[in-house]
């Protein structure tokens, strides 16, 4: 399906966005490394070039443009370990919830905490395997599921606990979906560079410490078996998202709980993929009209 390899979108030198094949030098995977990119042309769910042209990266950005993505789907309570430190059963079948295109940002922009969620403690990080869809799929079966997939990132489900547990009635969506709180990157690996991705070390470094540590053969449903069950009478459309849940470690699984606080730094960070790191930063309540 994708003719690049590791799929970066960025601000160049020169004052542009491109997306682009990333340059990195030998040994290293971490695409926030790269700081050139072979400039690629065409529709990335498509017909694409990877040209000769190269740009010196500034920044880089989200891996997909907004206009890009299309749903951003995500799982709850998708790692063993995790389930079991939040005393919750095993579930029986993927536990799906969405963000808005609106919660997506880049791997290295601030991570804002606007005046609701800073009425109370609470805010939480969430390291996470990202699935992203390369070509329309309905009821795929999961035997073939990986051949939908055009590649994976790294990224971070931020929470408010209490927002999310407590104060939502019963939905995710308000503790999870606010304004920049699902950064993804650094870029978008190529399925055909990842060929299992149920064996990859996840992690998560809140000011340099580690606090998620984990594999993804942890999983409860795998890749392929989401996108499967899924994908089961609805259909999945190219630059869809899919989030696969975290692995245990979170703030929330803590005696006492370890939030996040302004000025904190979150890494998160996928084998074979790199690491995005987000600083936590309050926003200040606007006036009132």
């Amino acid at each position: 399906m994708p003719a690049f390899s590791r799929l970066v979108r960025f601000l160049a030198k020169d004052g542009r966005t491109y997306y682009g094949e990333a340059i990195l030098p030998s040994g290293v995977s971490d695409l926030a490394k790269a700081t050139q990119a072979r400039v690629i042309r065409g529709d990335i769910f498509g017909k694409h070039d990877v040209t000769e042209q190269v740009a010196d990266v500034r920044l880089l950005l989200a891996p997909l443009a907004r206009e890009d993505v299309k749903t951003v789907r995500c799982l709850g309570l998708n790692y063993e370990q995790h389930a079991k430190e939040s005393n919750m059963p095993l579930p029986k079948y993927p536990v799906l919830f969405y963000k808005p295109v609106t919660a997506l940002t880049g791997p290295f922009d601030n991570i804002p905490v606007p005046a609701l969620a800073q009425e109370v403690e609470g805010v939480d990080y969430e390291c996470e395997l990202v699935a992203v869809i390369g070509k329309e799929a309905r009821d795929v079966p999961e035997s073939r599921a990986l051949e939908y997939v055009l590649g994976y990132a790294v990224g971070d489900d931020v929470s408010h606990r209490e927002w999310q547990l407590k104060r939502g009635g019963g939905q995710w969506a308000l503790g999870k979906g606010f304004d920049g709180w699902a950064p993804f990157g650094p870029g978008i690996v190529s399925s055909s560079l990842i060929k299992d991705p149920q064996n990859l070390r996840i992690s998560t470094k809140l000011n340099g410490k580690v606090v998620q540590e984990s594999s993804t053969k942890d999983m409860i449903f795998g890749v392929a078996q989401t996108i499967a069950f899924l994908s089961q009478g609805t259909t999945l459309l190219p630059g869809d998202l899919i989030f696969t849940g975290t692995p245990q470690g979170v703030g929330a699984g803590r005696k006492p709980p370890l939030w996040l606080r302004d000025g904190d730094i979150v890494e998160v960070g996928l084998e074979g993929i790199g690491t995005c790191a987000n600083k936590v930063v309050h926003v200040k309540s606007r006036s009132k009209l």
